[in-house]
Order: structure tokens, then C-alpha cells, then sequence
């Protein structure tokens, strides 16, 4: 099974004539197998959160029970895309990608089938772990088709993936409710077979590194080399590494990749603080039904777009590669935002800061996730957008379910936005540790420390 996984080895290299014509083609192809994959991955993800109303109106779900079956998530992708991201940094992201998808569509479909409330935190547990195989094979392809100067702005338009599969996944499954009478197959079961096809086409579509298919290496092709490295450290960048050298001489030993792991604990917690809650405390409080919850759901998911992109293209052109800048800019923005939706009775600007709130926060997820692949070497990037996505997950994600869970039912929603907004501020604060980061002499600086 693991020889099925493994990386295929270069082939003979393409005629000069030959290789700009197919290095077009299959960075298109590369980018749209890993757009339309990792969409489909939150088809699946947060159908949970569509759901839950469901299971506390029709199931008699308490909001704790509720926030202690969807932490099940947080942990296991966390600790998931860390471990899943060091083996996926071994592994052909063709097959590695599609079996997560695949797996985890099969779990969503047992969803339907399961009121327990033990035996629905378990199936989440194995949903995230499945989770976790999504995120780091797209850093990987990322790694080795995009080059420096191009991969803010690259990264950002492929992160509005989040966005088009979170943002579908709430009109797909009222459609899917409506059209198909029970909301277990809308919610859950018309996601999962659309996920399966998708995994086939990944199979289909998807290739490993350029050398594997007869092309030369991005820095190569872009003429995008490190500054002050020789011909040796080119050939080492090429190099499959070992699990021992990916932790602990360009990962373990960042002092910048831990800086914004940490900051990933407060970024993962506001977005997902709204994003999970958003349905339950628009009909709970703000007096929404389930159809304006759901395109409030919706803006929140497709504001990201936009603002994700323009992040991507600041942190490339304005910034030159500094990602904490415009970071801290955004998380300004996100603290003035969920104080609106806190405090608004407006049901314009409620649905305006939320959408503000979309628009911001993924530029900051996005940007971390490109500073972890930055940071170290490309045969590293999936362990080190791992090791962030481990902190997000297992401390933010899991906050914002289970914290914000408990504070809400005992002492109210003003203590719930009140920890949200506190954690807005902390992000900004680890972000600035990295204000002037250097790419390059980042990634010498953590080996020479190992």
C-alpha cells in the first residue's frame, strides 16, 4: 500500500521545445485539481454546522453536546495534518489527496445513520483525521509548481477553495433537504457522493513534481532562484528528505514557524467561532430563520474571495514577500467587525460583518499557511503547513467549539464574543514577532540552529 503512495521518480527531461507549452498545461491542470479537491473537502467538513440545528431542534441536542462532537474534528485534523503532512511530504498528492476525500466522504455518510452523541464524536474524530490528508498534498503541489515570487498570490486564489466549498455547502444542502425530503441526505449524504466523484477526477487530473512528468524544477523555469545560494544548496532543495531532517532541521527548530503557529491558536479560533456558530446565534438570538442563517452562512464564505485574493497580491507586490504586515492588518479589521455583529440589531450590517469578518479573517489563515511553505524547504512544506494547521486545529478550532460552547451556554453570548475578540487581539500580536521575516535567510538560520 505504501509503494502506492510513494512518489514516482523523475523521467527523462522533455525537448526544450516541448517543455513551455506543457509547463502550462499542467500547472493549470495542477491548480485546478487541487482547487476543485480541497473545495470539495469542505463539501464535508462544515455540513456539521448546516446540521446543527438540526440536531438540536429535531434530536434535543444540548450547544455543549453540540460543540463536543464538532471539537472532535479540531483534534483529529490537527494532530492529522501534522502527522498525514509529514508522511504526505513522502507521498505521490495524486493518491494521497483522493483516499482522504474518499474516506472521509464514506464517514459523512454514517453521519446520517447515528444519533448518539459518543458514537457521532467518534465519527468526527475520524473525519478530521481523513481531513487532515487534504491540506497537505496542495502545499506540497504548491511548493513545487509555484515559485517565491509568485506564490502569495498563487496560494491566495486557491485558498478561495475554502470559501466555494463552504460557502456551497449551506444552498447545497437546503437544495438537497428540500429535493431529497430528510436533512441527513441533504446535509450529508449528497455531499459525500459528490466528494467521491471529485476524488476520481484527482486521480485523473493530478501529477506529483515536475521532474516526474519529464520538466525541470520551478526555480529552473521561472529563473526564481534563492538569493546567495550556490549550485549545491539548489540540488539539496530537490533532495527528498527524511522525516528526522524535516522536524529537526527545518521545522522543530523555526523560531518563525512557531511564532505563527501560535498565532494560527487565535486566527482558527475567531474564524471558526463564527463560522460554526453563525446559524445557532443568528436563530437563537438575532431571530434569523434556518434559510437567512444559511445565506448569512453563505456571505461570510463568499466575502472571502475577494478579500483573500487582494491579501495575497498586497503580501507578493507591496510587502515583498512579508506576510505578517498585511496579517495584522486584516486581524484590526476583524476585531472592529465582530464587534458590529455582536452588537447590531441592523440586519444589514449584521449581514455586513459577517461578511467583513469572511472577507478578513481568511487572508490571515491563507497567509500563514503560505509563510509555514516559506519558511522551510519545498520537500518540508507539507510538515510545516502541518505544524501550523496542528496549533489552529487542536488549539483554535477545538477553543471555538468547546469554549465557546460551555461560555455560551453558562454565561451567555457577550462572554462568547468577548473571548473572540480577545483572541483577535493575540493574533496580531504573535503575527508581529515575524514583521521582517526574510524567506531565505529563514530557512538557513533554522538549519544552522539544528
Amino acid at each position: 500500500m505504501f509503494k502506492f503512495f510513494a512518489p514516482p521518480a523523475p523521467i527523462e527531461r522533455l525537448p526544450k521545445n516541448k517543455i513551455d507549452s506543457a509547463y502550462k498545461k499542467y500547472r493549470i491542470q495542477q491548480f485546478l485539481s487541487i482547487y476543485i479537491g480541497y473545495a470539495a473537502y469542505y463539501l464535508i467538513r462544515k455540513n456539521f454546522a448546516i446540521g446543527s440545528p438540526y440536531f438540536i431542534n429535531e434530536l434535543g441536542f444540548t450547544k455543549t453536546q453540540i460543540g463536543f462532537i464538532g471539537s472532535g474534528l479540531g483534534i483529529a485534523y490537527g494532530l492529522s495534518k501534522f502527522i498525514m503532512g509529514n508522511v504526505s511530504d513522502r507521498c505521490n498528492p495524486r493518491y494521497f489527496m483522493a483516499a482522504g476525500l474518499i474516506l472521509s466522504a464514506f464517514v459523512n455518510i454514517a453521519f446520517g445513520f447515528t444519533t448518539s452523541v459518543t458514537l457521532l464524536f467518534v465519527l468526527m474524530c475520524l473525519n478530521g483525521w481523513f481531513q487532515g490528508m487534504g491540506w497537505p498534498p496542495c502545499g506540497r503541489i504548491m511548493a513545487h509548481w509555484y515559485s517565491n515570487k509568485e506564490r502569495g498570490t498563487k496560494m491566495a486564489w486557491w485558498n478561495t477553495a475554502h470559501n466555494i466549498g463552504g460557502g456551497i455547502i449551506a444552498p447545497l444542502a437546503m437544495f438537497g433537504v428540500g429535493a431529497l425530503a430528510t436533512w441527513q441526505a441533504g446535509v450529508f449524504y449528497l455531499p459525500a457522493i459528490i466528494c467521491i466523484l471529485v476524488a476520481l477526477g484527482i486521480i485523473f487530473f493530478a501529477r506529483d513534481t515536475p521532474q516526474s512528468v519529464g520538466l525541470p524544477p520551478i526555480e529552473e523555469y521561472m529563473n526564481d532562484y534563492p538569493e546567495n545560494v550556490d549550485k549545491k544548496q539548489i540540488e539539496e532543495n530537490e533532495r527528498e528528505l527524511t522525516t528526522k531532517e524535516i522536524l529537526f532541521d527545518y521545522v522543530l527548530t523555526n523560531k518563525f514557524v512557531w511564532a505563527i503557529a501560535i498565532a494560527n491558536i487565535f486566527v482558527y479560533l475567531v474564524r471558526y467561532g463564527v463560522m460554526d456558530w453563525v446559524p445557532v446565534y443568528l436563530t437563537e438570538v438575532k431571530g434569523f430563520d434556518m434559510e437567512s442563517s444559511s445565506w448569512s452562512f453563505f456571505l461570510f464564505e463568499f466575502a472571502a474571495i475577494p478579500g483573500t485574493i487582494i491579501v495575497g497580491w498586497i503580501s507578493d507586490k507591496i510587502f515583498k514577500g512579508r506576510r505578517a504586515p498585511i496579517g495584522i492588518i486584516c486581524m484590526i479589521g476583524v476585531t472592529a467587525a465582530l464587534f458590529t455583529y455582536w452588537t447590531s440589531t441592523s440586519v444589514f450590517l449584521i449581514n455586513l460583518s459577517v461578511a467583513m469578518i469572511g472577507a478578513l479573517i481568511y487572508g490571515p489563515v491563507m497567509l500563514i499557511g503560505v509563510a509555514a511553505i516559506d519558511y522551510v524547504p519545498k520537500k518540508a512544506a507539507g510538515t510545516a503547513a502541518g505544524f501550523t494547521g496542528l496549533f489552529g486545529y487542536l488549539g483554535g478550532s477545538v477553543m471555538a467549539n468547546v469554549a465557546i460552547g460551555y461560555i455560551v451556554d453558562n454565561y451567555g453570548w457577550n462572554s462568547g464574543f468577548t473571548f473572540m475578540i480577545g483572541a483577535s487581539v493575540l493574533a496580531s500580536i504573535f503575527l508581529a514577532f515575524t514583521w521582517n521575516a526574510d524567506t531565505n535567510s529563514v530557512r538557513s538560520q533554522s538549519k544552522k540552529a539544528a
